[in-house]
């Protein structure tokens, strides 16, 4: 009577062979995902530096005050951190706040394949 262990056994061998060739690539996709959510948080707070900065800005239509409002609002690196105005900066007038940030890709053996970017947001705001 003929046993089925052989067979078994290469099923086994099959399946660890199947897990070794795929699990690196799901490593490699779950580590994306996690820089895509870096760069999504860090774009979120882009745009609350950008607000902050602007309502600053409205009040004190001065560069030092808005970078200093964006700054303040956020945790992201100040040395990677931009603030720029545009317009005139009499009461009534209209100003152009800028805030662009260049993100670290913090996650290792990913972010090397994600390419160099800045993360921007204008806002238009009134000065009071």
């Amino acid at each position: 009577m003929p046993t089925n262990t052989g067979v078994q056994c290469r099923e086994r061998g099959q399946a660890a062979v199947e897990t070794a060739l795929v699990l690196p690539l799901l490593l490699a996709a779950m580590l994306a995902l996690v820089q895509v959510g870096l760069l999504v948080r860090d774009h979120v707070l882009v745009v609350h530096a950008a607000r902050e900065a602007a309502r600053a800005a409205a009040v004190d239509p001065t560069a030092e005050t808005a970078t200093a409002a964006a700054m303040a609002a956020t945790g992201l690196d100040p040395a990677r951190l931009r603030v720029d105005i545009a317009g005139s900066r009499g009461a009534g007038s209209r100003l152009r706040i800028t805030v662009r940030y260049y993100p670290k890709l913090e996650v290792p053996l990913v972010g090397q394949f994600f390419p160099s970017i800045a993360l921007e947001e204008a806002l238009t705001i009134r000065v009071e």
